[in-house]
């Protein structure tokens, strides 16, 4: 097991000697037209910006063998630039054999119980009453095809960008949209949670994840969702007599569940069910993302992390204590 601590536990001006996984890896040009290595390493807490800056010619070579999920021994110091942790690199070289380091050392994974949430994910189909859409969801969440989902993430970087990431997404998704039934008698459950369980099951296939996460050619020349439309197509073809209108209800939903054309949608939301688990998903998904801003990019001695681009803003972490239910109700006795 790797023994080394870990980056995100560092502070400006702490020495690194670390193995690293390799996100990215570019020769670039300064203004001067100076050669320079530019990359992102990372270990399962954080990723860091990384600049080679001198005797590039030497390492140049080195960069043909370095690919996104190569390992690499670096030391250096950690510095900070315009508010984000950087190391500045003294010497770097291809992780060995007898290292004995591989990618699964550095890639973040669920904190979630892995059997608890297939478990529970395969509880759920069973309640799905309609017997069309019950099939569907076994066929389709069975044996080597659940097995990838299970431990695919939700995304590369943003929201749910951790091994077993699309199931975790996808349980809370699933439970956000069960409340919204609850409330509002008028939904279809059975169809909304279907759509849940499936909108981004292209995911499987849109992102590799054995080592860095990375899109596909299929991902991206395609991508997940129409990836998700076509398997399920496919799947409804293969159950005799299902419904016309709810296969494109369903397709509906994985189709408009990004909510807008310019996030990719082919179609924005058109029914309560579509816009529910639209909102169902930007409310997961944002709500894990900035968790995770706020555990990686708090600037040193700050409640503050640097500007998020993705967000729009700086993220705010506040010390308000967490009080246990019970407690509430004694505050009011």
């Amino acid at each position: 097991m790797l023994n080394q601590s870990e980056l995100a536990s560092l502070s400006k001006g702490d020495s690194v000697d670390h193995f690293l996984l390799v996100k990215k890896c570019d020769l670039r040009l300064t203004k001067q037209n100076k050669e320079y290595l530019s990359l992102e390493l990372a270990d399962k807490t954080l990723s860091v910006q990384s600049n080679l800056w001198d005797d590039v010619k030497n390492f140049y070579n080195l960069k043909t063998n370095i690919a996104t999920g190569s390992i690499v021994r670096v030391k250096g110091q950690l510095d900070e630039y315009q508010g984000a942790p950087q190391i500045k690199i003294t010497e770097i070289r291809l992780a060995k054999e007898e290292d004995n380091v591989t990618p699964l050392d550095f890639i973040p994974r669920s904190s979630r119980d892995l059997n608890e949430m297939k478990n529970e994910f395969i509880a759920r189909i069973k309640k799905v009453s309609n017997s069309y859409l019950n099939k569907l969801l076994k066929n389709i969440f069975s044996n080597e095809r659940f097995e990838k989902y299970s431990a695919a993430p939700a995304g590369k970087q943003w929201h749910h960008s951790y091994i077993s990431g699309l199931i975790e997404h996808t349980l809370e998704i699933i439970k956000i949209c069960d409340l919204m039934c609850d409330i509002h008698s008028e939904l279809n459950r059975d169809l909304l949670i279907s759509g849940a369980m499936l909108h981004d099951f292209g995911k499987i296939e849109e992102l590799s994840f054995d080592s860095a996460f990375e899109y596909t050619d299929k991902g991206k020349l395609i991508g997940h969702i129409v990836i998700a439309s076509i398997i399920v197509s496919d799947e409804i073809k293969k159950i005799k007599d299902f419904p016309e209108d709810l296969k494109i209800n369903l397709l509906h939903l994985i189709l408009s569940h990004q909510g807008k054309l310019e996030h990719a949608s082919p179609v924005v939301p058109k029914t309560l069910e579509a816009i529910t688990l639209y909102q169902a998903d930007e409310l997961s998904a944002k709500v894990n993302a900035y968790k995770l801003t706020l555990q990686s990019e708090i600037k040193q001695n700050s409640k503050w992390t640097k500007f998020i681009n993705l967000a729009g803003t700086d993220l705010y972490s506040h010390e308000l204590e967490n009080f246990p239910e019970s407690e509430n109700k004694t505050l009011f006795d």
